[in-house]
């Protein structure tokens, strides 16, 4: 009897520890589809990227200007096309590719290269680029709290990027 009191009452509670999470990712990940449709069929881009914080600090201490950026956080940013594309009139096959940026004083240079599965921007090998654009960069009241993008579907398909009052868009074709 005492055996079956100790199985009922106190395994269970050494398995209660098993459960408890270790905290939050400081950085989760996120993704943003077009178009916004839940239709797998419809889809003709992806990108899948971890959301940094300010946390208090500012944008210039986090990305270092006129170098390359992972354009997030954790592993690189990808971007999943379905549908062939054209960016900056390059065309983007079907494919997983990692997005880079550069960020200078008034533009933005986006980057789309063919190497996949990185940390960050540390392998990053510009004879891989498949596109780069340079973009104006804008300034905005809102302050983003966290780095955000998000797609558009105006007349052209705009990738929206964003983070403290710095804001970027990405035109792009379907084809």
């Amino acid at each position: 009897m005492k055996y079956l009191l100790f199985l009922f009452l106190i395994v269970p509670l050494t398995f209660l520890s098993a459960q408890d999470f270790p905290g939050l990712d400081k950085s989760p990940m996120d993704k943003a589809w077009y178009p916004a449709s839940y239709r797998v069929s419809d889809k003709v881009a992806a990108i899948t990227y971890s959301r940094p914080q300010l946390k208090g600090r500012n944008f210039d201490d986090i990305v270092p200007s006129g170098k390359i950026w992972r354009t997030g956080a954790n592993e690189a940013t990808e971007l999943r096309v379905f549908k062939p594309i054209s960016i900056g009139g390059t065309k983007i096959p079907v494919g997983t590719y990692t997005v880079l940026t550069i960020f200078e004083s008034q533009n933005m240079t986006f980057i789309v290269n063919s190497d996949t599965n990185g940390w960050g921007a540390y392998s990053y090998n510009k004879e891989n680029d498949v596109v780069r654009l340079r973009v104006p960069v804008t300034n905005a009241e809102e302050v983003l709290e966290s780095f955000s993008m998000t797609f558009t579907s105006n007349a052209t398909p705009q990738l929206h990027m964003g983070w403290a009052t710095l804001r970027a868009t990405i035109p792009f074709t379907e084809l």
